[in-house]
């Protein structure tokens, strides 16, 4: 990109404005143009301007006013209460007068942002500053505290990075974008350690990095030519939080990555979560953690986030578009467009078909889709789960006889998707007596994930979107929910008093607080151990569900004894976060276009077989289960 071409930009937004506005300056800062001007009032004036500028030039624009425009932060302070209704209960306003910005926090964002942005655009009109409203979650979240705050102290250094990220994106092009290819790094003919490198000419992003489940050491393979040299990536992509997709990279920035990862708000938060989780299970563990904390805060720090429909170039020849993929809070699947109209590439990431309690199901209608790179975790020819209301009730079921026992459920849950539906499940049955009301535990992050669901409801269901924003009832804030905080000591009381419901991290029993839960109940056979999740080869859940009841455990000072497990094991489908074999053929089924081409990724290698057959046959399409280190090229 040359200043020339920001002149030219410059003034074809001058030709586009009305009488009496006027624009200083153009910039990029990541995908965004950035429009700075001394007639901010003037701008807000003028209702879907912006979003006529935005068609034109066919970018993501924001405006900024000059410091010319701007009224004095005491004297604009005082005008945003006024403005705002008292109802919206506004907690802090930060004003960043080197940008003109100012963030507004309110626990009823909505009322902030005023009907179609009605709210803001006033602010803009009386005080010349650009408002942006963060929602203060209703329950308080440490994790999106620590990361806002994170972000607004390297507010300075993060634009001189998304002005770097601005220019390579809108760099003149070397080289003509004639083919483009797939090179896979991981999750082919296995589930855990996804991966994939997408590269044309011109380009090369990095999806998903993530490890593998109960399998020490094996990572994607980053050292594969594809992939480097690392520091020259163009971009990497995040399909969603787990770990299997992100916990290794901020590995990417130990070996000299430096530039943006495209996801999701809610992503961006429940990565943080989970990575440094994941870093304090290595060191309790004995394990050497591949990276440090502080490799976290970079990861953070270049984030770019995204709306569900937002089309954002990311490189000269590639736009990128994230839809909902039903899986867990923030879940996306990610559209590449690829050239002049080249070629579409769509990876599914995680997905669930149908709506849940908790989300809407997957997208599946997109503006172009020659290949798709599809997950298979249920893909086997069996894989199909009970419906979502028969394994409630199952579920329901199970709780209701292990209370008569006067017993204790235990439950592995992942801390992000499955324990908020489960939640919502077990809420919803005790304030309708359909079982006995008792307390309900969370054990691990659970607490503080659920916190994060509030903070973004936006990307819930809509009903339960409703339930939040206006707090009418809002069932995660439900008195039967009580964190486990004290330990070992609170579990042992747990364990010796009255019947509960416990739900607790890992989910793949590969560790965490599950770990005492087997010891402090599995003696029992009044006691209950539910699977409600996928339980990948190699780990102990698995095990587990397979009649394996032979339980290694290690006491303080070292020593492994073996531990018979007596209590009940059972396992409820219907609640996992992936679509079963019936929803990923309904997914490909109903996509709008059809893919031509579809690899088979992240599943056994008889899911990703039997699967690539079974499209193959229904749907006349070239299908692969493709293998590790392969390469493909679609154009």
């Amino acid at each position: 990109m040359t200043s020339d071409d920001l002149t030219e930009l410059k003034e074809t937004i001058e030709a586009e404005l009305p009488a009496g506005l006027s624009v200083t300056d153009v910039m990029y800062e990541g995908p965004q143009l950035i429009v700075y001007t001394d007639t901010p009032q003037e701008f807000a004036e003028h209702d879907g301007l912006v979003r006529r500028l935005a068609r034109t030039l066919r970018k993501r624009l924001t405006i900024r006013p000059t410091s010319d425009g701007l009224v004095p932060v005491g004297e604009a302070k005082s005008t945003i209460l006024d403005i705002i209704p008292e109802e919206a209960e506004i907690g802090d306003l930060e004003f960043y007068p080197e940008t003109g910005e100012v963030l507004i926090e309110a626990e009823k964002a909505g009322l902030a942002v005023g009907r179609h942005g009605s709210t803001l655009r006033e602010i803009t009109q009386e005080v010349g500053w650009t408002p942006e409203v963060l929602r203060t979650p209703p329950i308080e979240s440490s994790t999106v505290s620590n990361v806002r705050n994170f972000l607004k102290q390297e507010r300075a250094e993060r634009r001189t990075f998304l002005k770097r990220v601005g220019d390579r994106i809108h760099r003149t092009s070397t080289h003509e974008t004639e083919w483009v290819r797939v090179t896979t790094l991981g999750c082919c003919r296995e589930v855990g350690r996804a991966g994939f490198i997408l590269s044309t000419p011109e380009t090369r992003i990095l999806i998903d990095c993530g490890d593998k489940p109960g399998a020490e050491g094996e990572v994607p393979y980053l050292q594969a030519p594809e992939a480097n040299p690392l520091p020259d990536l163009d971009a990497v992509v995040l399909t969603h939080a787990h770990l299997d997709h992100s916990a290794l990279l901020p590995l990417l920035f130990k070996y000299g990555y430096d530039g943006p990862i495209y996801t999701t708000a809610p992503t961006r938060d429940l990565m943080g979560l989970l990575q440094l989780d994941y870093l304090s299970v290595a060191t309790k563990e004995g394990r050497t953690p591949p990276y440090t904390s502080e490799m976290v805060r970079e990861a953070l720090k270049h984030t770019i986030t995204l709306e569900y429909g937002d089309v954002t170039d990311i490189a000269p020849d590639i736009k990128l578009t994230l839809h909902n993929a039903g899986h867990i809070l923030g879940s996306a699947i990610a559209h590449f467009h690829i050239g002049d109209g080249l070629h579409n590439i769509i990876f599914s990431g995680d997905i669930h078909y149908t709506k849940t309690r908790l989300f809407n199901g997957a997208v599946t209608d997109f503006p172009r889709a020659e290949t798709l790179i599809l997950e298979s975790t249920y893909g086997r020819r069996g894989d199909y789960q009970t419906d979502q209301e028969d394994s409630e009730e199952r579920l329901l079921e199970l709780i209701t006889e292990t209370y008569n026992n006067q017993g204790k459920v235990v439950i592995p849950s992942f801390a992000v998707g499955r324990s908020q539906e489960l939640m919502l499940v077990l809420e919803e049955a005790m304030r309708t007596d359909r079982i006995p009301t008792m307390p309900i535990y969370l054990d691990g992050m659970i607490r503080e994930a659920t916190a994060i669901h509030t903070a973004y409801p936006e990307f819930l269901r809509d009903g339960l979107r409703r339930q939040i924003l206006h707090q009418d009832h809002n069932p995660f804030l439900a008195e039967q929910f009580r964190q486990v905080d004290g330990g070992e000591e609170m579990r042992e009381r747990i364990a010796s008093g009255d019947p509960c419901i416990i739900l607790s991290t890992s989910g793949m029993v590969t560790g965490g607080p599950i770990m005492s839960w087997l010891e402090l109940l599995g003696r029992e056979p009044t006691n209950t151990l539910i699977f409600v999740g996928y339980q990948a080869a190699g780990t102990l859940g698995r095990r587990l569900q397979s009649g394996n009841r032979e339980l290694p455990l290690s006491d303080q000072s070292g020593r492994t004894t073996r531990v018979t497990l007596r209590f009940r094991v059972e396992s409820v489908s219907g609640f996992s976060g992936h679509a079963d074999r019936a929803g990923l053929e309904e997914f490909v089924k109903t996509m709008n276009p059809r893919p031509q081409t579809i690899l088979c990724v992240h599943g056994d290698e008889d899911a990703t077989d039997q699967l690539s057959s079974a499209l193959y046959q229904k749907f006349n399409a070239r299908t692969y289960a493709p293998r590790n280190l392969e390469t493909f090229r679609f154009v």
